[in-house]
């Protein structure tokens, strides 16, 4: 191994150890987010108590992922959580949930845009972290063929 591939290879391993690090703490923050704005919703609207339950849930299990590796599954996750939570807050602003129509037009809402903040954050991180890796082809050794030929039905 060249000193160059050694280079390399340890600015490889610093931007995954980084962008892992940064993860894990924006999906701990998306669970005190919602963990905050979460107290009132049993009361409200329960069903989305338990929808907040399960984000935060998912969103502390991804994080213990991304801190056990760097594992392509953790990535998916850490991209697709915060996108719901993104729908999920734009749904109840414009159209409303069923019995949670109270916070349509309310876009200014602290907790909400911090929420979206981190959220888009976190999703940026996810993307280029997935972009980043090996594709799947090349971690099982199968190659893709380059183009597929359409198969014509024979006449007999």
């Amino acid at each position: 191994m060249t000193t160059q591939d050694l280079t390399q290879s340890l600015e490889r391993t610093s931007r995954q150890i980084v962008a892992r690090a940064v993860a894990v703490v924006g999906l701990a923050g998306v669970g005190v987010i919602h963990l905050l704005d979460g107290v009132g919703k049993f009361t409200e609207t329960p069903y989305m108590g338990w929808m907040y339950v399960g984000l935060i849930i998912a969103a502390l299990a991804t994080a213990g992922a991304l801190i056990w590796g760097n594992i392509r599954e953790a990535w998916i996750a850490a991209l697709l959580l915060p996108l719901s939570a993104m729908v999920g807050y734009t749904l109840t602003r414009t159209t409303g949930l069923p019995q949670a129509t109270g916070d349509i037009g309310n876009w200014s809402e602290p907790l909400g845009l911090a929420s979206l903040f981190v959220e888009g954050c976190l999703v940026v991180v996810a993307g280029v972290a997935l972009k980043a890796l090996a594709p799947v082809s090349t971690l099982t050794g199968r190659r893709r063929p380059a183009t597929t030929t359409a198969r014509t039905p024979s006449v007999a």
